[in-house]
C-alpha cells in the first residue's frame, strides 16, 4: 500500500499519455478510453472508504520521496479524513463529467477529454500533497487545463470568461506562494532546516508576525478559489460559459480548493493570526452567504442563478471554519461534500436541457415536467438538496454550521439562517418557472426526457444525497481525527484538558465559562478515576 496514492494519482495521467498516440479522427475510440481511464480511476480510489483507519490521527498511506534536495522539497503524499472525502469526490465528478459529455462535445474531442484527465491528476495531486511546494505544483497545474476548458469549448463569451478566469487565479497563486515562502524561511530561521513539509509546520509555533503577513497571503490565494466576497466576479462568468463538465468540475471540486487551504494550512499552520483575522473574514462571508442569494434570485439565466448560489453557500462553509469550535468545522467539511454533490448535480441537469435547446434563459422555458417528468424528479430531489430539505445531506451540513456559528456568535447564526431562507427561495422559484405549468414555447413540445446514459450520471449522486441525509455517521467518523487535528492547534480549549469531570455531564453554569462545554458529554471513568478514551476519536471526549 506503500504507492496506493501514487497509483490513484497517476492514473490519469498515464489515460491522458495513451489518448496522445490515438488518432484524432477516431472520436469514437478517444470517448472510450477517456472514460474507461475515468472509470479506472474512480475503481482505484474507492477502496480508501473501505481500509482507511478512522481511529487513527495520523496521515495515512504517506509515501515520500526525495525531490528537490537541495532546496528540502520532497515528494510526500498522504491523506485524512478529509482528504478522503474529497479524493473520493474528485475521482466520482471526474467519472460523471466524462459521461456527461459523450455527446455534448464534437470538436476537438481528444483535446477535450486529455484537458478533464490533466485536471483531475492535477486536483487530485493538491488533496494529497503534503509537502507545500508539491502542493503549490498541484495548485497550478489545475490553471491551464481548466483555461482550455472554458476558452475552447465553452459559449458565447468564452475567452473573456477564461481571461477573468485565469488572471484572477494567477494572481491569487503569486500572493500564495509568496506567503508559502515567507513560512519557508521563517522555519529555515528558527530550526537551520529548509523544508516544505506541512506536518511538520502544523506542529511548529511560528513567529506571531510572521503569521500575520502569511495567513494575509494565504488568504487572498484561498479567498479567490472559494470565492469569497468580493473576490468572486470570476466565477458567474466562468460557470456561464464553461461547458457542463466545466460547470460541474468547478462547482464540486475546484472551489472546495480555497476552503481546504483554510483547513490544512491556515487554521493549524497559523492559530494565532487566524484568531486574529477570524472577525473580519467573517464578516466577509456574511455578506457573501445574502449577497450571492440576493443575486442569485434576480438572474434570468439558469447557469447564472446557479453559479450565484455557490457563492452564498461557500460562504455559509467558510463561516462554519470561522466558527473555531469541532461542530462547526465537521459541519463546513461535510457540506462541502454536500455541495459538491447537490450543485455538481444541478450542473448537470442543465446540462441536459441545454443539449437539447441550445439556451439557458429561464424565461425559454415552462411546463418541462409535463414532457420530461423523470428529468423534473431528479431536478426536485437535487433542488431539495440544494435547500436544505431534512433526510436529504443539504440538511446535515448546515445544521452543523449553524450549530457551531450559534455557540461561536449568535448574530453570525442569525444572518446564516436568513441566507438559506433566501436559498429555498431562488431555488423553488427556479423550480417553478422551470417545471410547473403548461407548456408556452413550442419548442419544448418534444423534449426527449433523460436517457439510459444520463440516468445513470444522476444515480449515484441520489444515492449520495439520500446516504447522507438519513445516515451520515460513516461520513462524520472519517472526520473525526482530522478535526481533532485542527482543533488541537487553533482551539486547544475544545481539547481533552477541557473536560468536564468524567461521569458527569457538562452544567449550565460549565458552558457560561467554558464555550467547549457545549460540546462535551459524559464520559466514563477509568479505574485511576480519569476519562476513558472514547472509540473513534483517540480522545475522551
Amino acid at each position: 500500500m506503500s504507492h496506493y496514492l501514487s497509483l490513484i494519482l497517476f492514473t490519469p495521467l498515464v489515460g491522458a499519455g495513451l489518448l496522445l498516440f490515438v488518432n484524432r479522427r477516431h472520436e469514437s475510440v478517444i470517448r472510450w478510453i477517456a472514460n474507461a481511464v475515468a472509470l479506472a480511476g474512480f475503481a482505484v480510489s474507492l477502496p480508501l472508504w473501505f481500509i482507511y483507519d478512522r481511529t487513527s490521527p495520523a496521515y495515512q498511506f504517506t509515501e515520500r520521496l526525495p525531490w528537490i534536495p537541495s532546496i528540502g522539497a520532497e515528494y510526500f503524499v498522504g491523506i485524512d479524513g478529509f482528504s478522503l472525502l474529497l479524493v473520493l469526490l474528485t475521482t466520482l465528478m471526474g467519472l460523471l463529467a466524462m459521461v456527461s459529455s459523450w455527446t455534448a462535445i464534437r470538436e476537438r474531442v481528444k483535446e477535450y477529454y486529455i484537458c478533464l484527465l490533466v485536471l483531475q491528476a492535477g486536483m487530485l495531486g493538491a488533496f494529497m500533497a503534503l509537502d507545500f511546494l508539491l502542493f503549490f505544483v498541484f495548485w497550478e497545474v489545475m490553471l491551464v487545463p481548466m483555461y482550455f476548458l472554458i476558452g475552447v469549448w465553452g459559449s458565447a463569451n468564452r475567452l473573456y470568461s477564461a481571461i477573468k478566469f485565469f488572471i484572477y487565479t494567477l494572481v491569487g497563486s503569486v500572493i500564495l506562494l509568496l506567503g508559502i515562502l515567507a513560512l519557508y524561511f521563517s522555519y529555515r530561521a528558527q530550526t537551520g532546516v529548509y523544508s516544505f513539509d506541512i506536518t511538520a509546520y502544523q506542529q511548529f509555533g511560528f513567529d506571531p508576525a510572521v503569521q500575520w503577513w502569511a495567513f494575509l497571503a494565504l488568504f487572498i490565494g484561498f479567498a479567490i478559489k472559494v470565492p469569497l466576497f468580493p473576490f468572486h466576479t470570476w466565477l458567474p462568468d466562468a460557470h456561464t460559459d464553461a461547458p457542463t463538465a466545466g460547470s460541474v468540475i468547478l462547482a464540486a471540486v475546484l472551489l472546495k480548493m480555497g476552503t481546504y487551504g483554510f483547513i490544512r494550512f491556515s487554521l493549524p499552520i497559523l492559530p494565532d493570526a487566524t484568531h486574529q483575522f477570524v472577525p473580519y473574514v467573517a464578516v466577509l462571508c456574511l455578506v457573501g452567504v445574502v449577497y450571492g442569494a440576493l443575486v442569485a434570485m434576480a438572474q434570468q439565466d439558469w447557469k447564472r442563478l446557479i453559479a450565484y448560489s455557490s457563492v452564498s453557500h461557500m460562504a455559509m462553509v467558510m463561516l462554519g471554519l470561522l466558527a473555531l469550535n469541532p461542530v462547526g468545522i465537521t459541519g463546513s467539511i461535510l457540506q462541502q461534500i454536500n455541495h459538491g454533490i447537490s450543485t455538481g448535480a444541478l450542473f448537470l441537469l442543465v446540462g441536459v436541457v441545454y443539449e437539447r435547446r441550445h439556451t439557458r434563459e429561464i424565461a425559454e422555458y415552462g411546463g418541462l415536467s409535463a414532457v420530461m417528468p423523470v428529468y423534473a424528479t431528479v431536478f426536485l430531489v437535487m433542488t431539495m438538496s440544494s435547500i436544505g430539505l431534512p433526510a436529504l445531506n443539504g440538511f446535515i451540513g448546515e445544521f452543523l454550521i449553524l450549530q457551531g456559528v450559534f455557540v461561536a456568535h449568535k448574530v453570525w447564526a442569525a444572518v446564516a439562517a436568513s441566507g438559506i431562507v433566501l436559498g429555498a427561495a431562488y431555488m423553488l422559484s427556479l423550480y417553478q418557472r422551470t417545471m410547473f405549468g403548461t407548456v408556452t414555447n413550442p419548442k419544448n413540445d418534444g423534449l426527449a426526457d433523460l436517457g439510459g446514459r444520463e440516468l445513470l450520471t444522476f444515480a449515484p449522486l441520489i444515492v449520495l444525497a439520500v446516504w447522507i441525509g438519513l445516515y451520515p455517521k460513516p461520513f462524520l467518523d472519517r472526520l473525526a481525527t482530522s478535526v481533532d487535528r485542527v482543533i488541537a492547534r487553533v482551539s486547544p480549549e475544545y481539547g481533552p484538558h477541557a473536560m468536564v469531570e468524567c461521569g458527569a455531564a457538562p452544567t449550565a453554569e460549565t458552558a457560561k465559562t467554558n464555550p467547549a462545554a457545549a460540546f462535551l458529554t459524559a464520559v466514563p471513568c477509568g479505574p485511576d478515576g480519569k476519562p476513558l478514551p472514547q472509540p473513534g476519536t483517540g480522545a475522551p471526549r
